[in-house]
């Protein structure tokens, strides 16, 4: 009899589990779908908050700081001497350092060689001595300059000849008068070396320039040399004159 009533009820027993196992799927997936359905058709229910968050993305990370700047620091030298002066101390230093110069050396003795040298040498004595031949030292050579800036009236006392001048025809004419001064370079020999003229009407101009050209001069020496002369020479033309 247990046999029979184990056997009769297995049959039905695997029958309900079944169904049931069924049944208790069926209503998962019910559940698990309208957990998934809820949030897509009430979207208003979702925190907005969080929903933000994971929608915006991270900040950038902040920049490094600049390197620090190079500091440049500017030593100021102090000096005792200010605008080529010496500067009044402020203070009296608390040491004092003396300051020891070297001792000058003696004066050197123009020693000459004793009895002289073979053949002589000018500026020496005879028979020899101290001094007779570094103490002869022969006077520097006279630089005589070979041109000297003279002026108009130094120059009109030394002329020798051509020292008048006709007045030109075409200026009378037309009652042209005036001064021209001209430039000169007189030569050793006392002729007009070169001449140009620097001021006066044109009319007056070439013709002085011509007369003066013939001139002739007493030659300037200096230091007993001749040398040349750089001067002005001014001609005058007056129709009160003739």
């Amino acid at each position: 009899m247990f046999d029979d009533s184990l056997l009769e009820s297995g049959g039905k027993l695997k029958t309900k589990a079944k169904y049931t196992t069924v049944l208790s799927f069926g209503i998962q997936v019910v559940l698990i779908g309208i957990l998934v359905l809820i949030p897509l058709i009430y979207t208003e229910a979702l925190p907005a908050k969080a929903l933000m968050t994971s929608l915006v993305a991270p900040p950038p990370p902040p920049p490094p700081p600049p390197p620090p700047a190079e500091v440049i620091q500017v030593k100021k030298v102090q000096t005792d001497i200010v605008d080529g002066a010496l500067r009044t101390p402020t203070k009296i230093p608390n040491k004092i350092v003396k300051i020891v110069e070297d001792e000058a050396p003696p004066p050197q003795q123009n020693m000459g060689v004793i009895g002289g040298v073979p053949g002589g040498v000018p500026g020496g004595t005879a028979g020899g001595g101290l001094g007779s031949v570094l103490g002869s030292t022969a006077a520097p050579p006279k630089v005589v300059p070979q041109r000297v800036k003279v002026s108009g009236g130094v120059t009109a006392s030394k002329l020798l000849s051509g020292g008048t001048c006709a007045y030109p025809p075409m200026a009378k004419q037309a009652h042209v008068q005036g001064s021209v001064v001209l430039h000169a370079i007189i030569s050793k020999q006392g002729t007009i070396e070169s001449l140009a003229a620097t001021s006066g009407h044109p009319m007056l101009r070439q013709y002085a320039v011509d007369c003066v050209s013939k001139r002739r001069y007493q030659p300037t020496q200096l230091s007993g040399e001749p040398v040349e002369v750089d001067t002005e020479i001014t001609v005058n033309y007056s129709l009160s004159g003739g």
